[in-house]
C-alpha cells in the first residue's frame, strides 16, 4: 500500500501514460482521480493499474483496495475526493482516519500527529518528495511555539494536496529519520489530470461559540499543451477562522512545600501557640509550618487551622481561573506545477508550494494569583483559610478564603508562518532498462511572533473568595467575594511601583511582559537514483545517493523589568481598561459563575506608556520605565536563542523483486541505507551573562530493511517487514547552552549535543483478506525494539563526555574532571508492541437504496513502557517505569457512508484514550497528560448536475473539550477548554 516511485520501462513509453501509482487506505473515505504511477507489475495486473478516474466515496474505496493489493510495503494513503477537494478541512484530521494515527489539537484544530504511539518528533514529513518541517505558534497548553522536529499540519490548507501517504514500514529508498512513520504530502500535477480541468469552491464556516461566519475558498486550474508535452497547473486556497476557546484552567496543582504557610482566620488561635506567629496582611495570623497536623480526609474544617500549603498530600490549584482565548486566523496557500516532456524518454517536473498562516490570539484570564506565590514572592502568607474540603485522594474540592489577590491577565500574540518549497524532479530513461531520477528542493518555514505582550490588572486582598468543585471539578464555581470583577470603578486596576496604597503587604505590582520570538527551519535536499530493470517484471536493482542539510535558528527577547510603574501624568486608571462579556457559552457553568470581567486595554496601555520603545526612559529606571529588551543576557530568554545545523549524507542499495514461490505470487524489496550525520549546535551559557558555545558531533548508521508480500490465495495476502531505523534527537535537547560552573562544585545544567539518535529494530506482520468487491479485513501486528531513548537525568561524568568544547575549561583543566551534570542522556529504551484491525464493508448485499451504504472501521492498541530517572547519586540512578510519552493505549475510528452518485455523505467518529505528555513533575506529582477524546464529524454532498455540487459539513459535533490533567491518581484539571461546533455550507463547481 505505498506510493512507490518504482521502475517500469514500459510504463515510461508514450503508449503507457506517465503517472503516479494509486496507493490507498482501506479506512479512508475519499480519493481524487487515481494518480498514475511508475508501477512495476506483472503482465497479468498491469492493465488494472492504468489511470482510472474516480470521484466519490464508493469509487475511491474501490481504487484504494486495488492499489493496496499491489503494493510492496506497508503504507496507508488518503486521496482527495476530486481535484482540489480533500475529504477533511485539516490535514491532521484526515490523517487521524488512518489506523494507528492520532492527532493533537490546538484551538480545536488538528496540529500534530502520533503514529503507533510515537509522537511528532519521531515522524518525518516530506512534501513532493522533499523533507520539510513546518512550524508555527500555539497556546502554552498545546506546546507553545514549535521548536521541535514535529510537523505542524495546520500551516497548510488541506485542499492544496491530492494525497497523503503514511509509510509505516521502512525501505532503503525512503529517507532515514523516523521511528514512527514517514508522511508524504503530494500536491496535484497537470499530467495527472485530463487536458483542461478547473474547479472552484466557496464555503462559509459558522462557529457556535464565537457566533461568526467566516469565508473559505479554493480553486484549481490545469491544462496540457503541445500534444501533452507540456502541462501547467495552479491551485490555491484561502480560509479565515475565528473561534473562541473558553473554559477553566489551573496551569498546574501545588502542594507548596516551600511556601511557608497560609493564615488562619482573623481572631483564631494558631495550632501551636508556643511557636511564634506573625501578622499576615490584615487578615489573620500565620500558622507555622512546624504546627501542621494530619489532614482530615473528606471533612470540612471551618477553622482550617492546619497548613494547607506545607503538606505533601494536600493539593490546591496553582492559578484557578476562567479564560477566553480569541483566535483569529487567515491562511493562504498556493501551488504550481509545470511538467515538460522534451522527449519520450524524459520528464521534467517543477513543483512550487507557498503557504502563509497569519493569526492573532488574545488570552484573557481572571485568576487568583495568591495560590501561585511562594513565601519568597510575598504571596501566600496573606491568604487566610475560612473553610476547606478535600477529596480522599488529596485534592481540594472546596475552599473559602480571605486576603486573596485577584488578577486579570491579558496576553496578545501576533503570529505568522511563511512556508515556501520549490522542487525540481528529473526523470530520464537510459536505453531499455535504465532510468535515472534526480530531485532538488528547498523547504523553508519562517515563524515569527513579533508581538507577544502580556498586561495585567490587579485587586489585592479580596475577602470571601470561593473555589467550589464539588459539583464538577472541570467547571468549578469561582466566587470573588467582595470584588465585582466587571465594575469599572471596582478593585481591578493597574497597581504600579510603589504600590500606591498603604496597608498592602506581600503584594506583586501589575506587569507588562514583552517577549518577541521566532524560529526558522530550512531543509536543502538533493537526491539521485538509478534503477536497472535487471530482469523485466521480476527484478529491479536500484541505487541512490542523498544530501540533506537542515538549519534551525531560534530567537527570543524579553523585557528587562516586567513590573509596572506609576501611572503616567494625566492618565486615569479607568482609561486603561475594557470589559470582556458573554463568557461561558457551551460550558455548562454552575449558576452564579462570573461571565464578564474587566481586562486591560492593550492599545490604551501601549499608547500611555509607549511600551514598544525598547528603551529606558529618563528618570524611570525599574518598573514600567524600563522597556529594554534583552536576549542572551536575559536568563529567562537565553534558552530559546540557539541554532543547529545538521548535514546528512547517505547512499542506498535496494532490490525490488516479483516472483512465485510454490505457485504463490511473491513481491517485495530488500536493501540497506548508509547515512552520516554531522551536527553543529550553538547555544549560550549563563557565564558572563551569555557566552556563546558551539559543539560538534558526528555519527553513522547502517539501516537494512526488508519488505515482502505473499498471495496465499487470490484474495488473501500476508505481508512481513523488518528494518533497523533511527530518529535524530529532539532539537531542544541538543542545545549546548545552560549553566556551567568550573569554580567550587563542578557542574553543568543544560542540553547535550553529544546525544546519540533514537535507534530501533522494527518488525511488522499483517494479513489482508479481500473477501468481496470493495470488502476488506486486515490485521497488522507490529513491534519496535527501541535500543536507545532520551531522558533528562542527573549524573556524574567526565567533562570530555558532555559534548561541550574543551575551550570552555580553565587552562589547568584536562577534560577528565568529573562534573555533576543535569542534561538529557541516552538510556536503554524498551519495547513498543501493538496491533491494528482494519475493516471495510460495503452493504451491497442489501436491497434497493440500502446497497449504497457502507462502513469503515479500525482499532489500534499499543503498549510501551519506558524507564524515567527519578533520582540520582554519584554512583546510582533510580528509575520509575511509565507509559511512553504521547502514547494512547487505544484508538479507533468508525465511519458510516452513503453514496449513490448524486447524494453522498459520511459521519465519522474518532476516539483516542488518555495519554501522558510529561513524566516526573515537581510538587510530588508524577505525570501530566490529556484525557480521552471522542470527535464526531459529518459531511454531505448533493450533485445538482455534472458541474455543480452543494456541500454541508459539521465538525466537533460533541463539542469535545481539551481536557488536560496532572496526576493520574487525582486527575486534577490543568485545562478544560471548549472551542465549539463548526458548520460549513457551500458549493463546488467543475468546469
Amino acid at each position: 500500500m505505498a506510493l512507490h516511485q518504482e521502475t517500469s520501462m514500459s510504463a515510461f513509453r508514450p503508449s503507457h501514460r506517465l503517472a503516479l501509482s494509486p496507493v490507498a487506505l482501506a479506512a479512508t473515505l475519499a480519493t481524487l482521480s487515481a494518480a498514475p504511477a511508475w508501477a512495476q507489475t506483472t503482465p497479468a495486473t498491469s492493465a488494472q493499474l492504468e489511470t482510472v478516474t474516480v470521484t466519490g466515496i464508493r469509487a475511491s474505496l474501490e481504487s484504494a483496495l486495488n492499489a493496496k493489493r499491489q503494493d510492496k510495503g506497508i503504507v496507508d494513503v488518503i486521496k482527495a475526493e476530486d481535484m482540489g477537494k480533500f475529504p477533511d478541512t485539516n490535514l491532521a484530521e484526515s490523517l487521524q482516519r488512518v489506523p494507528g494515527v492520532v492527532i493533537d489539537r490546538d484551538a480545536g484544530e488538528g496540529r500534530n500527529i502520533s503514529v503507533r504511539g510515537l509522537g511528532g518528533d519521531f515522524t518525518r514529513t516530506r512534501i513532493n518528495g522533499v523533507e520539510a518541517l513546518a512550524t508555527t505558534g500555539g497556546t502554552d497548553s498545546s506546546g507553545g511555539a514549535n521548536r521541535t522536529r514535529a510537523f505542524d499540519f495546520n500551516v497548510f490548507a488541506a485542499d492544496l494536496f491530492s494525497s497523503l501517504t503514511v509509510r509505516k514500514s521502512s525501505s532503503a529508498d525512503v529517507d532515514e529519520g523516523s521511528l514512527g512513520a514517514t508522511v508524504d504530502l503530494q500536491t496535484a500535477r497537470p499530467f495527472d489530470m485530463k487536458n483542461f480541468v478547473a474547479a472552484v469552491s466557496v464555503k462559509g464556516t459558522y462557529n457556535d461559540i464565537r457566533g461568526k461566519t467566516t469565508p473559505k475558498a479554493s480553486f484549481l486550474i490545469s491544462n496540457t499543451f503541445a500534444d501533452k508535452k507540456i502541462g501547467v497547473l495552479l491551485s490555491g486556497a484561502y480560509s479565515k477562522r475565528q473561534v473562541y476557546e473558553e473554559g477553566f484552567s489551573t496551569v498546574r496543582w501545588d502542594n507548596g512545600a516551600s511556601s511557608g504557610g497560609w493564615c488562619s482566620p482573623a481572631g483564631t488561635t494558631p495550632l501551636n501557640p508556643t511557636t511564634p506567629a506573625t501578622t499576615c496582611g490584615t487578615s489573620g495570623t500565620t500558622v507555622p509550618a512546624t504546627a501542621v497536623p494530619t489532614r482530615p480526609a473528606n471533612t470540612a474544617d471551618s477553622v482550617a487551622a492546619y497548613n494547607l500549603a506545607s503538606s505533601a498530600t494536600n493539593f490546591h490549584p496553582r492559578l484557578p481561573r476562567y479564560g477566553r482565548l480569541t483566535h483569529d486566523q487567515d491562511r493562504l496557500g498556493l501551488t504550481g506545477s509545470i511538467q515538460v516532456r522534451p522527449a519520450d524518454s524524459m520528464l521534467l517536473t517543477f513543483d512550487m508550494l507557498y503557504s502563509k498562516l497569519e493569526a492573532t490570539r488574545q488570552e484573557d484570564f481572571l485568576e487568583a494569583i495568591s495560590f501561585s506565590r511562594t513565601l519568597a514572592q510575598g504571596g501566600k502568607p496573606q491568604t487566610s483559610v475560612v473553610e476547606a474540603q478535600y477529596a480522599a485522594s488529596g485534592q481540594m474540592i472546596y475552599g473559602k478564603f480571605n486576603g486573596v489577590d485577584i488578577r486579570s491577565e491579558s496576553r496578545f500574540d501576533k503570529l505568522s508562518t511563511e512556508f515556501t518549497q520549490p522542487t525540481l524532479t528529473v526523470e530520464q530513461e537510459i536505453g531499455e532498462s535504465l532510468k535515472l531520477t534526480a530531485k532538488l528542493g528547498r523547504a523553508t518555514s519562517r515563524f515569527r511572533n513579533p508581538i507577544q505582550t502580556t498586561t495585567t490588572l490587579d485587586a489585592p486582598n479580596v475577602n470571601g473568595y470561593v473555589y467550589d468543585a464539588r459539583g464538577d471539578d472541570r467547571a468549578p464555581l469561582l466566587g470573588y467575594g467582595n470584588l465585582n470583577p466587571s465594575d469599572p470603578n471596582g478593585g481591578l486596576k493597574i497597581y504600579g511601583v510603589p504600590v500606591g496604597a498603604t496597608g498592602i503587604t506581600n503584594f506583586t505590582p501589575s506587569e507588562i511582559r514583552i517577549r518577541p520570538n521566532g524560529a526558522t527551519n530550512r531543509q536543502d535536499v538533493a537526491t539521485a537514483e538509478v534503477a536497472w530493470d535487471f530482469i523485466p517484471d521480476a527484478l529491479t536493482l536500484r541505487a541512490g545517493v542523498s544530501y540533506k542539510q537542515f538549519k534551525f535558528i531560534s530567537y527570543e527577547s524579553r523585557r528587562t523589568v516586567e513590573t509596572m510603574n506609576t501611572l503616567p501624568a494625566g492618565v486615569d486608571a479607568s482609561m486603561l481598561v475594557t470589559t470582556l462579556s458573554g463568557f461561558g457559552k457551551g460550558q455548562n457553568l454552575p449558576a452564579g459563575s462570573t461571565t464578564s470581567w474587566l481586562i486591560p486595554n492593550l492599545n490604551a496601555i501601549a499608547n500611555a506608556y509607549d511600551i514598544y520603545c525598547n528603551c529606558l526612559k529618563t528618570g524611570q529606571a525599574g518598573g514600567s520605565g524600563d522597556f529594554t529588551l534583552t536576549s542572551i543576557t536575559n536568563g529567562n530568554a537565553r534558552g530559546n536563542n540557539r541554532a543547529i545545523t545538521e548535514t546528512d549524507t547517505g547512499s542506498w542499495l535496494q532490490a525490488d523483486f516479483e516472483t512465485r514461490l510454490g505457485g504463490m505470487p511473491v513481491r517485495g524489496n530488500l536493501g540497506t541505507r548508509y547515512v552520516k550525520t554531522a551536527l553543529s549546535a550553538t547555544g549560550y551559557l549563563a557565564t558572563g551573562g551569555g557566552s556563546p558555545v558551539t559543539a560538534t558531533r558526528q555519527y553513522t548508521d547502517w539501516l537494512p530493511s526488508f519488505n515482502v508480500g505473499v498471495n496465499l490465495t487470490k484474495d488473501l495476502i500476508v505481508r512481513a517487514a523488518a528494518a533497523k531505523v533511527m530518529s535524530r534527537p529532539p532539537l531542544p535537547n541538543l542545545n549546548p547552552g545552560g549553566t556551567l560552573s568550573t569554580v567550587g562544585t563542578l557542574s553543568y545544567t543544560g542540553g547535550n549535543p553529544a546525544l546519540d539518535p533514537y535507534r530501533a529494530n522494527t518488525f511488522d506482520l499483517s494479513g489482508e483478506w479481500y473477501h468481496s468487491k470493495n470488502g476488506f479485513i486486515g490485521l497488522g501486528l507490529f513491534q519496535k525494539n527501541i535500543k536507545s531513548f532520551v531522558v533528562t537525568n542527573g549524573r556524574n561524568v567526565a567533562y570530555k563526555d558532555t559534548g561541550l568544547p574543551l575551550s570552555l575549561l580553565p587552562a589547568n583543566f584536562t577534560g577528565d574532571e568529573i562534573f555533576t551534570v543535569s542534561a538529557p542522556v541516552n538510556t536503554e529504551g524498551g519495547k513498543l508492541q501493538g496491533f491494528e484491525i482494519n475493516v471495510q464493508q460495503p452493504f451491497t448485499f442489501l436491497p434497493g437504496w440500502g446497497k449504497n451504504f457502507g462502513v469503515l472501521a479500525n482499532y489500534t492498541q499499543v503498549k510501551s513502557k519506558m524507564k524515567y530517572p527519578s533520582s540520582a547519586t554519584a554512583t546510582t540512578t533510580t528509575y520509575i517505569t511509565e507509559d511512553l510519552i504521547n502514547l494512547s493505549p487505544r484508538s479507533w475510528n468508525l465511519s458510516f457512508y452513503y453514496d449513490d452518485g448524486t447524494l453522498s455523505g459520511r459521519i465519522s467518529t474518532s476516539a483516542r484514550a488518555a495519554f501522558l505528555t510529561t513524566v516526573l513533575l515537581t510538587n510530588n506529582q508524577l505525570e501530566q497528560g490529556k484525557n480521552k477524546t471522542l470527535n464526531v464529524d459529518l459531511s454531505m454532498g448533493y450533485q445538482l448536475n455534472k458541474q455543480l455540487q452543494l456541500t454541508f459539513e459539521a465538525t466537533n459535533l460533541t463539542n469535545q473539550p481539551n481536557d488536560q490533567f496532572i496526576s493520574r491518581a487525582m486527575n486534577n484539571v490543568v485545562v478544560n477548554n471548549y472551542t465549539g461546533r463548526e458548520f460549513i455550507i457551500g458549493g463546488r463547481y467543475k468546469f
